[in-house]
């Protein structure tokens, strides 16, 4: 599909963060593209990741949630955290190595990196060493400055106002 797969980041405190890299997966696949749609911290079921695990052209591949922020964590639960997104990590790059996609989404790569879970140093190497042709979609919060340095789009979600601010929880089929 391309020639040379660029590397986007999708951040900020807004929604739509991942629905923007969702979007960017149809858009795709629509074109007889291939995406491998990795999640990091997230295991929610939610109504996007049930249409696109029916997309034949999507592997969809999720690490499993924390249940808790990682300061709330002892020693033991980071350390379980930390082998699951390290899993989910790992198995995207020998799928890039073996039969890599036109579109990879790695969802909340970036909170798994800002909390440890996942080797910044790690990360950037994949990037610089990436399959030629592959399209990277990083999302999450707080970028560091050494991976803006190497996307070719920064894309920042702002919110302005939420209803979770006011206490309302994710409804489903909006935020869920």
């Amino acid at each position: 599909m391309m020639n040379k797969g660029l590397i986007h980041i999708y951040c900020g405190d807004g929604k739509g963060k991942t629905t923007a890299s969702i979007g960017l997966t149809i858009r795709c696949v629509g074109r007889g593209g291939k995406v491998l749609f990795a999640q990091f911290l997230k295991e929610r079921k939610t109504g996007e990741i049930a249409v696109l695990t029916t997309l034949p052209s999507v592997t969809v591949r999720r690490g499993k949630g924390t249940g808790k922020f990682t300061f709330q964590m002892n020693s033991l639960e980071l350390a379980a955290a930390k082998k699951i997104q390290e899993e989910t990590f790992d198995y995207i790059c020998r799928i890039c190595r073996e039969n890599p996609p036109d579109l990879l989404i790695m969802d909340e790569i970036i909170g798994a990196c800002t909390t440890g879970l996942v080797s910044e140093d790690k990360l950037i190497h994949f990037l610089t060493s990436k399959p030629i042709q592959t399209e990277v979609v990083l999302t999450g919060r707080n970028p560091s400055q050494k991976l803006i340095a190497l996307a070719d789009y920064v894309s920042e979600i702002k919110k302005i106002k939420h209803p979770f601010d006011k206490g309302v929880e994710a409804r489903l089929g909006i935020e869920e």
